[in-house]
């Protein structure tokens, strides 16, 4: 095995209410569920520092298979504090941004899916087309549109 002097990223983890609602939802843009099941035990608690835990976890893969969101429901502990709300700015809060081929064709879906549109669809120079969704939970999502030779 090669040792290597850098993190590759394995997954992104977002708390969600509705495991369900969550997975239907990034389905819906275009991600696969890789697998879902209980995380609990005392070996669970001792990594998070939360001593007990039983956790509902979900894992999607993005289509190209490199990258994966981890969706998890606490079962207990119950959740302590809410960011669904938060604006973008809040400090330590979490957005997902995702590469898409046709960003007014995304949206459109996503807004059928009870997605809201933050702000509205910009060009960034003639790089990309740009936009901050809501989707299911509260959860802000970043769609880029690469503009050029696709």
């Amino acid at each position: 095995m090669t040792k290597r002097n850098f993190p590759i990223m394995h997954n992104v983890g977002i708390v969600v209410e509705s495991l369900d609602d969550a997975i239907s939802f990034f389905s819906e843009l275009g991600l696969t569920l890789e697998g879902r099941g209980m995380v609990e035990g005392e070996w669970a608690g001792r990594v998070t520092g939360l001593v007990s835990q039983r956790v509902e976890i979900a894992m999607m893969v993005t289509p190209d298979g490199h990258s994966r969101l981890e969706l998890s429901r606490f079962l207990t502990p119950s959740t302590i504090s809410d960011h669904r709300t938060a604006p973008v700015n809040a400090l330590g809060y979490l957005r997902v941004m995702f590469t898409v081929d046709d960003i007014d064709e995304t949206v459109s879906r996503l807004l059928k899916h009870g997605a809201e549109l933050v702000g509205e669809v910009v060009q960034y120079e003639n790089a990309y087309r740009l936009c901050y969704i809501r989707g299911v939970e509260g959860i802000l999502i970043g769609l880029a549109e690469e503009l050029g030779d696709k």
